[in-house]
């Protein structure tokens, strides 16, 4: 590993699959090094601390979050369609990358997350459901409501085929996002 960005992805892989298999107590700093393949006063160089390389952990997930999301909404497709292809990359983003799901749940439940609130407002999704409440296209409620349920049905889902070995069919993912969207979509969605 040359390049100094390789070595902090290293880092944050092995971090993510210590959390995953022990919890943030059982990672230790000496054994993200061990892991990720350098030495221990390597870490140190890029992080103060254990506090910080966590928070920076989650930031850096979130960015990988908001890149799916990106990703996910062409503006020449209908809010529906955008809907439905961001509700599916979520998932399948959360699917293939475990350690990120168990890392935000027990982050989000941690000392770590300080406020103890997600910040919604300043991610892509937010402002993809003020878009869509703005223009009339979801039912007039809160958008933390519609992150909420999204971002809930997303995550279960990804669980039970993960952790429930619950074999989830492209068909089975369009039929649970087609009923959420039912459920928050006024007969205005087929709008761009």
């Amino acid at each position: 590993m040359n390049d100094t960005g390789d070595k902090r992805q290293a880092i944050f892989e092995s971090t993510l699959e210590l959390i995953r298999e022990h919890g943030f107590h059982g990672a230790p700093m000496s054994l993200v090094a061990k892991k990720a393949g350098v030495a221990a006063g390597t870490i140190y160089h890029y992080f103060e601390s254990k506090d910080q390389l966590i928070c920076e952990l989650y930031n850096y997930n979130k960015e990988r979050v908001s890149a799916v999301i990106e990703e996910a909404i062409q503006p020449d497709l209908t809010f529906q369609e955008n809907f439905f292809r961001i509700w599916t990359n979520l998932y399948t983003f959360y699917v293939k990358e475990p350690s990120v799901l168990i890392f935000f749940e027990q982050f989000t439940n941690s000392p770590f997350n300080a406020h103890k609130t997600p910040n919604y407002a300043k991610g892509k999704l937010f402002k993809f459901f003020n878009e869509g409440l703005a223009k009339g296209i979801f039912k007039s409620v809160k958008p933390e409501f519609l992150f909420l349920l999204v971002m809930g049905s997303i995550v279960s889902a990804a669980k039970m085929h993960v952790y429930g070995k619950v074999p989830i069919s492209k068909s089975d993912l369009r039929q649970l996002a087609g009923i959420l969207w039912e459920g928050i979509a006024t007969e205005n969605s087929n709008q761009k």
